[in-house]
């Protein structure tokens, strides 16, 4: 069942575009629990199947579809990420959330789509930078569920129990939890112009080959993880080291040769860099970075979740 509307699909639903209104939102929420904007686009497409899978009467007798839609999106995420969590057991490597661009730079919709939707853009903050979406990787499903409900979207525990299907003391406890999680994982971040600074310095040196360089760049204890899904060619293992990594990536460099170039860019609202290898884009590295040095290097090579990256 399509969600979008055609020419004269709402005489009969007055309350039509005000349903699809609530799209975006929905996108906001699917994409901070799953980590995946294709799942993400799935889950809204699963809510608005089962909105109008009920009768008029019955879509009338809702008071607040808005807040009838987040319940149900909610709920599909929940059982999203239980299920997950087994699925990671057969991925080849390490998962990492999938990365964004900055909303003006890419379109949604399956491959072969054209034209940009902004109710379709997820909003870029701190709650979608790929720091924080790889610490709400490490929660439990409820944890998940809880925290970025209240935390992020504001929702009262008494709500968020009603989704949950937990008591609201225990959801309160669940977001705690997670709570402390960030928290924990956190790394103080300086300014954004400031990052760039060091990822525009990562990306010469990096080309350059520059051994000693990059090492200036990372931290000592820095980690690079990378994610093929056994569809690309990637380390396995993350490297540990910020003397490993400027070896390991000075030899990316080296067997890539003229056939990569790298572009500076935003990914989930943070500067980035995207790798372009015969003109197609081959991996895109997100960075935390505090106190001018590179902490964590996130590269995606998996193609799959490359398909925002790709204008059709």
């Amino acid at each position: 069942m399509t969600t979008r509307a055609e020419p004269g699909d709402d005489q009969g639903d007055p309350g039509l575009s005000a349903i699809m209104s609530e799209r975006r939102q929905l996108i906001n929420l699917g994409y901070r629990l799953l980590g995946s904007l294709a799942d993400a686009e799935d889950v809204v497409q699963e809510t608005y199947a089962r909105w109008y899978a009920m009768s008029a009467h019955e879509r009338q007798a809702i008071e607040a579809p808005g807040a009838w839609l987040m319940t149900v999106a909610s709920r599909i995420c929940l059982n999203l990420l239980g299920s997950a969590r087994a699925r990671r057991e057969t991925y080849v490597g390490d998962w990492i959330p999938e990365p964004l661009p900055e909303p003006t730079e890419w379109i949604t919709g399956r491959s072969g789509a054209g034209g940009s939707d902004p109710a379709d853009r997820v909003t870029l903050d701190e709650s979608v930078t790929m720091a924080f979406l790889v610490v709400l990787d490490s929660m439990t499903p409820a944890e998940r569920v809880a925290f970025v409900l209240h935390d992020v979207f504001r929702y009262p525990f008494g709500e968020v129990a009603e989704i949950v299907g937990r008591t609201p003391a225990a959801c309160r406890q669940l977001a705690s939890s997670a709570r402390r999680r960030v928290r924990t994982a956190q790394t103080p971040a300086g300014p954004s112009a400031g990052q760039a600074r060091i990822v525009r310095q990562f990306r010469t040196a990096w080309q350059a080959k520059d051994i000693d360089a990059l090492i200036s760049l990372l931290d000592p204890d820095a980690t690079a993880t990378a994610d093929g899904g056994g569809l690309a060619v990637t380390h396995l293992l993350p490297i540990v080291g910020g003397e490993q990594i400027a070896r390991a990536y000075a030899e990316i460099a080296r067997v890539s040769g003229h056939r990569t170039t790298f572009l500076e860019c935003t990914v989930n609202g943070l500067p980035g860099l995207v790798a372009r290898q015969d003109g197609d884009i081959a991996t895109v590295f997100a960075f935390e970075i505090a106190d001018d040095r590179i902490r964590h290097i996130w590269a995606v090579r998996n193609p799959e979740k490359l398909r925002p990256w790709r204008i059709s």
